[in-house]
């Protein structure tokens, strides 16, 4: 591994420079530079570790492990592909070295064999969960962790496709070339992972429809007391 070259900051680096300037300030030990590469990668990369590894702090680590790597390792990056590719690829490959560490690992060739024979509805996520103030920022947060649970129960094959896909917005071409896998086959796992993350939101919500619109409480017994009331004017009249 090659040592990144002495760190020197320049006033004259901007978030606006394009990818291949920045790189080419990093190849020289910008620090301005790096910053720059990280903050521009940074919710990328830790989205698709996380993906992976369903674990924040692990993601977290392998984020930096992945950037580090990169960083130490530009003499080896031939821009034959994007920046953003070849980093991509850096912290999949730590992120997947990690897991099969852990544990093995569910084979994606039986994933796309059950995928095969399923069907079901394609869930549709609202672009945008309107309004400021608190309780819509408590329906948000709400909404946010429930998704979040129904991808950390996904399988990983078709964990990691969904939240390329459909979370970082990457084309499927995109998808097939950083997993080494086919655009069809992206697009089975993709289908297959919608219709889990529908039956896992439902399964999640169903014990609470029975909470739906109450009427106890207080709220019961004036309703009881009000209707008695009525009846004794009724019988007096």
């Amino acid at each position: 591994m090659n040592a990144l070259p002495k760190t020197k900051t320049s006033p004259l680096v901007s978030s606006d420079l394009s990818e291949t300037e920045l790189v080419d300030l990093a190849r020289q030990g910008d620090e301005t530079a790096i910053r720059a590469i990280v903050q521009r990668y940074n919710r990328r990369l830790f989205r698709l570790a996380r993906s992976v590894v369903r674990n924040d702090g692990e993601a977290e680590d392998i984020v930096q492990a992945a950037y580090v790597r990169a960083f130490t390792s530009m003499d080896t990056f031939r821009q034959e592909a994007q920046f953003s590719t070849w980093l991509t690829r850096i912290a999949m490959n730590e992120a997947l070295g990690r897991l099969r560490r852990r544990r093995k690992t569910t084979a994606l060739e039986e994933i796309d064999m059950q995928a095969a024979s399923g069907g079901g509805h394609v869930l549709h996520f609202p672009s945008s969960l309107a309004g400021p103030n608190p309780e819509s920022e408590l329906s948000r947060t709400q909404a946010r962790h429930l998704l979040e649970m129904a991808v950390d129960e996904l399988p990983d094959g078709f964990r990691m496709v969904f939240v390329m896909r459909d979370v970082e917005g990457m084309s499927a071409q995109e998808v097939a070339s950083q997993l080494d896998i086919k655009v069809e086959t992206v697009k089975t796992r993709l289908h297959r992972a919608r219709k889990l993350m529908r039956a896992s939101i439902e399964r999640q919500l169903e014990g609470a429809f029975s909470a739906l619109f109450p009427f106890d409480g207080a709220r019961c017994v004036s309703m009881a007391d009000r209707v008695v009331e009525s009846l004794k004017q009724k019988q007096m009249r």
